[in-house]
C-alpha cells in the first residue's frame, strides 16, 4: 500500500454534494489465459458481462460499456454508449472516459470478469469518493506469504501486514482520473495510476467471493458461489457477518475458506 492510499473514513465531514455518477465497464479482453472472449462466457445462464454491466449500470446514472473493435456496433448490449477497446486495459480506459457526458463528476471503473461484485460494494467505493477522497478501491487482506523473487531465485519476504490484494469496482473523480490518464500511461489499474500522481486514493472492505474470471476454472467457482448464495457480501468492522466463505478487510486470515483466483 502506497504512502497515497488510505482507510476509507466514516465520518461525513467534507462530503461532496450530489453529483452524476457514471459507469465504465470493461470488456475489451482478449482472454488469452482462458482460451476465449471470457466476457461471453455463461456463468449460470447469463453471461459474465451481463452480470457486470447489469450491477454496474443499476448504481450509476449510466454507463458506457468499452468492447473488442468488431463488437462496438453490434445490438443488444444494455447499456447508454458502447465504444470500441484499445491493445491494453489503460487504453480501453481512456476510451471509455472519452465517451463519459459533460456532467459526470463520478466515475465508477469496472472490469467486466468480476461478475460476483454486487451493488453494496459499487455503492462503498463511491460514497467513499464523495466523502472526499480522489479515488476508491475495494481490498482483501493477503493469506499467503508474499516473496519478491528474480528469476526462479527468493530476494526477500515481504511484510503483508501492510499489503493488500485490490479489486474492481473502483470509483474516481472524473476530472481526477483524466489527469492521471494524461500522456497515456499504463498500469495494471486505475487506481495505479493516481496514486503516480499524487491523488488521495482510500480502500474500503472489498469480497474473496468477487471473483476476477481469469481461467476456465474460476468460472467453475463462480457458479458455485452463485449456488450457495455468496456473491460479494461485504463486512465492516464490528458488523453483521458476510455470507459463507466470504472474507473482508479485518477478518482474520484463517476465516478465508474460498481462495481469491489469480489475475
Amino acid at each position: 500500500m502506497s504512502a497515497a492510499t488510505a482507510v476509507a473514513p466514516a465520518g461525513q465531514e467534507g462530503r461532496r454534494p450530489a453529483s452524476s455518477t457514471w459507469a465504465i465497464v470493461v470488456a475489451g479482453g482478449r482472454g488469452q489465459r482462458f482460451g476465449r472472449p471470457k466476457q461471453f462466457a455463461l456463468l449460470a445462464g447469463r453471461s459474465v458481462l451481463e452480470r457486470s454491466l447489469e450491477t454496474a449500470r443499476a448504481a450509476a446514472d449510466g454507463a458506457v460499456l468499452v468492447v473488442p473493435a468488431a463488437l462496438a456496433g453490434e445490438p443488444g448490449f444494455e447499456c447508454e454508449r458502447v465504444v470500441s477497446g484499445g491493445a491494453t486495459r489503460a487504453e480501453s480506459v481512456r476510451a471509455g472516459l472519452a465517451a463519459l457526458p459533460p456532467d459526470a463528476d463520478i466515475v465508477v471503473v469496472h472490469d467486466a470478469a468480476r461478475p460476483l461484485a454486487d451493488a453494496s460494494l459499487f455503492a462503498a467505493v463511491i460514497a467513499a469518493v464523495r466523502d472526499g477522497a480522489d479515488g476508491a478501491v475495494p481490498a482483501v487482506p493477503l493469506a499467503d506469504t508474499v516473496k519478491r523473487v528474480l528469476g526462479a531465485e527468493v530476494v526477500e519476504t515481504l511484510d503483508r501486514a501492510s499489503l493488500v490484494a485490490v479489486q474492481t469496482p473502483q470509483a474516481f473523480l472524473v476530472e481526477v482520473l483524466r489527469r492521471a490518464h494524461a500522456g497515456e500511461p499504463e498500469a495494471t489499474d486505475d487506481a495505479g495510476l493516481l496514486e503516480a500522481i499524487g491523488a488521495r486514493v482510500v480502500i474500503v472492505p472489498g469480497s474473496a467471493s468477487n471473483l476476477k474470471i481469469t481461467r476456465p476454472e474460476d468460472l467453475a467457482l463462480a457458479a458455485t458461489l452463485l449456488s450457495l448464495g455468496a456473491t460479494s457480501e461485504r463486512r465492516g468492522a464490528g458488523g453483521a457477518p458476510s455470507a459463507p466463505g466470504v472474507t473482508v478487510v479485518g477478518d482474520p486470515p484463517r476465516e478465508r475458506v474460498v481462495p481469491s483466483a489469480g489475475r
